[in-house]
């Protein structure tokens, strides 16, 4: 892409970069409200069904996800004008969903200034190996790996891995305004969590918030697996590397049900998100439907997205990903010239 395309492009998308007050309250209004009459129906289902409240518990996890995207738009400065109104809802929100604010935040934001940089991987994105990174890797590095790529341990090992350690715990060099914030949401943990399991015992504690949580965590792990990991996503070394082609061809459109695409926010214009991350997500699709070079992004619907289960290793050479079983020759003829 030429740099007057490039410029034409971040001009075309300039004007969705506000955030709209009324919006950003509405968007308050539906999502928090049924989030906690959510919470309250689980724990009065107990009575009835304890299925009954399973079941409530993951409509619940919805709307966590949806809580997370807001909580996300905070970090980027972009669902209210104003700095500090995004750090108090950030931190409220990242109470919420489990997450340190400042600490995510500052992850994130390398994550969006590195997409796609094969010399930049490492800080707030999905593991991944070349394809010659991994035939020359040690035996327990693959295993590591291959442990990592699996979906039982991704999706499955994750969540809890996320919000129970990553979360919870400053970096080395964190800066105190960072570790200030990590204290106080723990903080506000501890007490909201004593004052529920002092309110509704610590059984139903564990079942609604353990179900809801979990849930919500896989799935936010889903959704940014999937933004990033198809066929031809774009990797490059730092000298080829390019902002807006990552943006555009790294980052996938997930065409969701208008359901599913509600309830994650429009996160799944990811493309339009990685371009400019000034852009509010309820102005995400109208961002995308606007700007024609934007809508020849990578387009995975929710059939073809589970085919990217497959997809393990970078091929840098061909640009591609590939599969494990693609690889097992280049495996063998290693071991063979090193016998």
């Amino acid at each position: 892409m030429s740099k007057e395309k490039t410029a034409q492009l971040r001009k075309s998308i300039k004007p969705f970069e506000k955030s709209d007050m009324k919006a950003s309250t509405k968007q308050l209004l539906n999502t928090f409200p049924p989030y906690f009459i959510l919470l309250v129906l689980a724990y009065l289902a107990m009575d009835v069904s304890i299925w009954l409240t399973v079941g409530l518990s993951i409509l619940a996890a919805g709307f966590v996800v949806r809580i997370f995207i807001i909580f996300h738009d905070c970090t980027h400065g972009s669902f209210f004008k104003s700095k500090k109104a995004n750090a108090v809802l950030g931190t409220i929100t990242g109470t919420l969903t489990l997450f340190a604010y400042e600490k995510w935040k500052r992850e994130h934001s390398i994550h969006h200034a590195s997409s796609g940089n094969l010399d930049k991987r490492g800080i707030g994105d999905i593991w991944v190996m070349t394809v010659e990174e991994y035939v020359e890797a040690s035996k327990w590095e693959r295993m590591k790996y291959r442990l990592y790529r699996n979906p039982l341990v991704m999706f499955g090992l994750g969540p809890l891995f996320l919000v129970l350690v990553s979360s919870r715990f400053n970096r080395k060099d964190a800066r105190k305004k960072e570790r200030n914030n990590t204290y106080l949401i723990n903080a506000l943990l501890v007490v909201i969590y004593t004052g529920l399991i002092l309110l509704i015992g610590w059984q139903a504690f564990v079942l609604i918030q353990g179900v809801t949580m979990f849930t919500a965590g896989a799935l936010g792990i889903w959704l940014f697996y999937i933004q990033h990991t198809f066929e031809d996503s774009y990797f490059e070394d730092e000298s080829e590397w390019d902002y807006v082609k990552a943006a555009v061809e790294g980052s996938s459109y997930y065409q969701l049900p208008k359901l599913l695409q509600w309830v994650t926010g429009n996160i799944g214009f990811h493309h339009v998100h990685h371009l400019s991350p000034r852009v509010p997500n309820y102005h995400l699709e109208q961002a995308h439907e606007s700007t024609p070079p934007l809508q020849k992004a990578t387009t995975i619907t929710l059939m073809t997205s589970l085919k990217s289960l497959r997809y393990k290793v970078y091929d840098a050479k061909n640009k591609t990903f590939v599969t494990f079983r693609d690889i097992r020759h280049l495996l063998s003829d290693r071991k063979t010239v090193t016998e």
